[in-house]
């Protein structure tokens, strides 16, 4: 009404505030595994990758759609906006990582936050399982590519199952690799920066847990012995491992009609027949690592029934506490 020409009044010059109700904060989030960690960083990244600059809001003409387009305007990038049906399915896309970034109230994203972290353990022990169950017993060198939110629960999680006793950090970023290193070290872990083929070439194991869309190293610097576990595919169109790799390993994973579809996998070219679901090994129903010289490559891109399976032991957990929420 107050934009009709007919109106016979101004909502600027005809009220006078009385007091403050309400106020809501918005925030902007990118996904946990994103390399833009800052304000800051989010825009160095929007301004070196124009061509993947999109956010998401909860509908179209909303006030975080908006916004979206006052940062992009702000930053001189065309950014473009992919309108949701709510708030629900907008964080569903940023947390699957379907969409660079999301603008919603703050109370929202807390939320999802704190379910971030139980996802991060999950993760990780989803990781653990696989490396106990195919890395070779006396594996002591870690390799870790990615000094983002999952690569410290990672470290955590294999040092749990293995005796680890040096992990090598691959990390683009130089800065944030030595800030994770400071990290890993203040956990209790010997750490150093290393570049990607001098820390293939030693590790027992070798994890990467990032956002990469190409792969991250040569698969002639895989040592035999070693065991590679790709945690960062988890769209279409995202690689971490070269696909030459494929070729000199046994290959596992979580679900492989979902690995062969959004996991590393998806970049496999040879015959099915040869993914084995972890699953299989577990139960005993498949056999895992045959001999000690064999590479191993495990593809996670994550599974319903392990949210479920650990959303059930901590709600068990507060239960036992005498919690009910």
């Amino acid at each position: 009404v107050a934009f009709s020409d007919r109106a016979d009044w101004m909502a600027d010059a005809d009220f006078v505030p009385v007091g403050k109700v309400c106020d809501f904060s918005f925030a902007l989030a990118v996904p946990a595994n994103a390399q833009s960690k800052t304000l800051k960083e989010y825009a160095t990244w929007l301004k070196a990758n124009p061509q993947q600059a999109n956010f998401g809001s909860p509908a179209a003409g909303s006030l975080p759609h908006f916004f979206g387009v006052m940062i992009g305007s702000a930053l001189g990038v065309d950014m473009v906006h992919v309108p949701f049906n709510g708030g629900a399915a907008l964080q569903a896309a940023v947390l699957g990582g379907h969409t660079q970034a999301g603008i919603d109230v703050v109370m929202e994203w807390q939320q999802n936050a704190k379910a971030g972290k139980v996802n991060a353990y999950r993760t990780a022990a989803a990781d653990a399982v696989a490396a106990d169950a195919l890395a070779r017993a006396d594996a002591s060198i870690l390799a870790i590519f990615g000094a983002g939110h999952q690569a410290l629960y990672e470290c955590a999680a294999i040092a749990r199952i293995r005796p680890i006793r040096q992990v090598l950090v691959v990390a683009r970023d130089k800065t944030r690799g030595a800030s994770f290193v400071e990290a890993l070290g203040q956990a209790g872990f010997h750490a150093t920066l290393s570049e990607a083929q001098a820390a293939c070439e030693q590790a027992d194991i070798v994890v990467t847990a990032t956002p990469s869309r190409e792969p991250l190293f040569a698969a002639e610097w895989i040592r035999p012995g070693t065991h590679v576990a790709s945690m960062g595919s988890d769209a279409a169109g995202k690689q971490e491992l070269p696909p030459a790799l494929f070729d000199r390993a046994r290959l596992f994973c979580d679900h492989p009609a979902q690995s062969v579809v959004i996991g590393d996998l998806q970049h496999f070219r040879g015959d099915r027949v040869r993914i084995v679901a972890l699953g299989e090994v577990l139960l005993g129903k498949a056999e895992g690592r045959t001999h000690q010289d064999q590479i191993t490559v495990f593809d996670s891109s994550g599974i319903a029934l392990q949210d479920l399976t650990i959303a059930r032991r901590l709600v068990a957990a507060l239960v036992a506490k005498g919690k009910s929420t």
